[in-house]
C-alpha cells in the first residue's frame, strides 16, 4: 500500500470481504513503508496478535501498525488500547464493516506527555475513502516528540534502561526498603534506572503479577522513557515471565537474574565462576520449556514427537550433564580447600571471619587491618571470591582474617547453595566479626537477615562481634544516640578507631580458645 495511508480503500474493501466471508476478525500489521507484513485471523469477537520482531533502528515505535476489522461493534477497545501499549505499535485502527463493505476506521496512536491522564490520543472516525492526512508524517512526527522528550544522553547508550516493578501483598514500607535495594543492585550491574513502580494487591495475579491495567501503565511509561527493560523485585515463575513477555515485548527479568548476572561478572576465581555457572544453569532448567515455544508446537502429543521436543530434550539433557560435571569439579576444589584448612589447624593458628551484609565494608576493613589491596568499592557484592590475610594483634597474636561474600535478603536459594563450599570455610572460624553499615537507616533489619542467614548455615554456636561501620558518615547527634552495646563502633578507613576493635576481638578469642592455640597463636606472631 502507499505508506500515506493508514489502510487503502482497495485493501480495506478486500479486508471487509474476507472478514464477513469467514465471520471472524482479520487483522494487518503494516510496515511503515506500506509493505504488509502479517495477515492475522481471529474469531468472532477478538483478534490475537502474535510475537512481533523488534523495533526498527533503535526508535521507540515498533515501525509496525495494526489494522483490524470490527463486524458487531464499533469504536476501539481497552484491549485495543492495550496491544497499541504494550507491543508499541506506531499506530492501532479498528475498521468497522457493514453489509460485507467497510464502514469507518477508528484509529489511536500514542503521545509522549499525558493528555488528561491518557498516554494515547484518538483520531477522528474516517472512511477509509476520505483519508487527508498523512499517516507516514504522523507517525515520523510523534517518533520526533518521542525523542526530544526525553533524548538519550550519548554516556547511557549501550546501557540497558529498566523500570523496576514490585508487586507486595505486605506493607508498603517494606516494599520500598527492597525497592531501594533493587535500585543499588541495579546500578551495581551498570543498568540505568529510568522509573519505579510499586503495586499493593491483596493477592498476587498467578498469570502476570501484577493486574492488567498497571501492566498498560507500565507499558505507556516505557514508551515514554525510553525503557528496554522490566526488572521484577520479585521472583517470577517461568509461566508468569513468559506471559509478561508476550504482553509487553520487552525483556523481562527478576531480582534473582539480576544477582546471577553480577555474581557471574565479578567472579574471578575458578572456583567462583563454576559456582555462578551451577546456580544459572539450575535456574534457566525449569525455564528452558517456556523460553521458545516455537519449537514446542511444532508435533506433540502421543505418537508425534517432532524435532521441535527432540531439540528441547538435547539442551535439557546437555545442561543436566554440564551441571553433573561442574558438580564433580567443585567436589575437587573442595578436596583443596579442605586440605589447606587442615593444614592451618594443624598449625593452630585462629581463624576470623568477617560477615555481613553486602556493602557493609567487610573488604574496606580487611584491606585497613592488613594493609591489603583487595577491591573495595561501594557497590552491592562488589567482592565474590573468599580472601585470607594474616593479621597481627596488639599482644603479639597471630590470627588469619578472611573476608567472605556479603548476604542480602531473599538472597537466591541456588545461589546459597551453590556457595556452600565457600561458605564452609565460616565453619572453621574461631571468631565472627559481623560488619554492619550502620549509616543505613535499614541497618537493623540488614542485621537481622545475616543473623537468620548464619542460623540457617548452623554458625549461630561460633561467636559473633558485631562492628558498627561507616560511623563517620553519621552526624554528631547519630552518633551520640548509638547504643554501644549494639557493638564496637569504627570506621573501616581509620586506623585510628580500628584498635578498641582488635582488642575485644583478641580478648574473646582468649576466652574462647584453649591455652595451647593461644600459644601457638603467639609463637606465629614471634615467627
Amino acid at each position: 500500500m502507499a505508506p500515506e495511508y493508514i489502510i487503502d480503500r482497495d485493501t480495506a474493501r478486500a479486508l471487509a470481504a474476507i472478514s464477513s466471508e469467514l465471520n471472524r476478525q482479520v487483522g494487518l500489521l503494516i510496515h511503515r513503508s506500506g509493505q504488509i507484513e502479517s495477515v492475522v485471523v481471529g474469531d468472532f469477537n477478538r483478534i490475537t496478535i502474535p510475537a512481533l520482531p523488534g523495533s526498527d533502528s533503535g526508535s521507540r515505535l515498533r515501525g509496525l501498525r495494526c489494522v483490524h476489522t470490527v463486524l458487531t461493534s464499533t469504536g476501539l477497545n481497552e484491549e485495543d488500547i492495550m496491544d497499541l501499549a504494550c507491543l508499541r505499535l506506531d499506530m492501532l485502527s479498528v475498521l468497522s464493516v457493514r453489509d460485507q463493505l467497510p464502514d469507518l476506521l477508528y484509529s489511536a496512536h500514542l503521545i509522549p506527555d499525558p493528555v488528561e491522564g491518557r498516554d494515547w490520543a484518538e483520531l477522528p472516525p474516517v472512511h477509509p475513502a476520505n483519508q487527508d492526512s498523512s499517516c507516514i508524517e504522523l507517525i515520523e512526527a510523534l517518533e520526533e516528540e518521542f525523542a526530544r522528550s526525553r533524548p538519550l544522553k550519548e554516556v547511557d547508550r549501550g546501557k540497558d534502561r529498566a523500570i523496576l516493578v514490585s508487586v507486595t501483598t505486605g506493607p508498603r514500607h517494606q516494599a520500598e526498603e527492597s525497592m531501594a535495594e533493587l535500585a543499588e543492585l541495579s546500578r551495581s550491574a551498570g543498568v540505568l534506572v529510568l522509573a519505579q513502580v510499586i503495586q499493593r494487591r491483596r493477592q498476587i495475579d498467578p498469570r502476570f503479577i501484577l493486574g492488567r491495567g498497571k501492566l498498560m501503565e507500565i507499558m505507556l511509561m516505557s514508551v515514554r522513557l525510553g525503557a528496554n527493560l522490566l526488572l521484577f523485585d520479585q521472583e517470577l515463575s517461568p509461566s508468569q515471565m513468559r506471559s509478561i513477555i508476550d504482553h509487553t515485548d520487552l525483556r523481562v527479568i527478576d531480582r534473582t537474574q539480576l544477582i546471577l548476572d553480577i555474581f557471574a561478572r565479578r567472579a574471578t576465581s575458578r572456583e567462583g565462576k563454576l559456582q555462578i555457572e551451577m546456580a544459572q544453569l539450575k535456574y534457566m532448567l525449569p525455564q528452558l520449556t517456556t523460553r521458545d515455544d516455537a519449537l514446542s508446537r511444532l508435533t506433540g502429543g502421543i505418537g508425534a514427537r517432532g524435532p521441535g521436543e527432540t531439540r528441547l530434550e538435547v539442551d535439557k539433557r546437555r545442561i543436566n550433564d554440564r551441571i553433573a560435571r561442574i558438580g564433580k569439579e567443585l567436589e575437587n576444589v573442595g578436596k583443596q580447600r579442605y586440605h589447606r584448612r587442615h593444614r592451618r589447624r594443624k598449625r593452630d593458628v585462629p581463624v576470623i571471619s568477617l560477615v555481613g551484609y553486602t556493602n557493609a565494608g567487610k573488604s574496606t576493613l580487611l584491606n585497613t587491618l592488613t594493609d591489603s589491596g583487595i577491591f573495595a568499592e561501594d557497590m552491592l557484592f562488589a567482592t565474590l571470591d573468599p580472601t585470607s590475610r594474616r593479621l597481627r594483634f596488639p599482644e603479639e597474636m597471630e590470627v588469619i582474617i578472611t573476608d567472605t561474600v556479603g548476604f542480602i535478603r531473599n538472597l537466591p536459594e541456588e545461589l546459597l547453595k551453590a556457595f556452600a563450599s565457600t561458605l564452609e570455610e565460616l565453619h572453621e572460624a574461631d571468631l565472627l566479626l559481623h560488619v554492619i553499615d550502620r549509616s543505613n537507616p535499614a541497618w537493623p533489619q540488614q542485621a537481622q537477615v545475616v543473623e537468620e542467614l548464619l542460623t540457617e548455615l548452623e554458625l549461630d554456636d561460633i561467636p559473633c562481634l558485631r562492628v558498627l561501620n561507616k560511623m563517620d558518615l553519621l552526624d554528631e547527634e547519630e552518633r551520640k544516640r548509638v547504643q554501644w552495646d549494639e557493638g564496637i563502633a569504627i570506621s573501616a578507613n581509620d586506623n585510628e578507631t580500628l584498635y578498641p576493635l582488635l582488642e575485644q576481638a583478641q580478648s574473646i578469642l582468649r576466652s574462647a580458645l584453649t591455652p595451647g592455640r593461644i600459644d601457638h597463636a603467639g609463637h606465629a606472631a614471634d615467627s
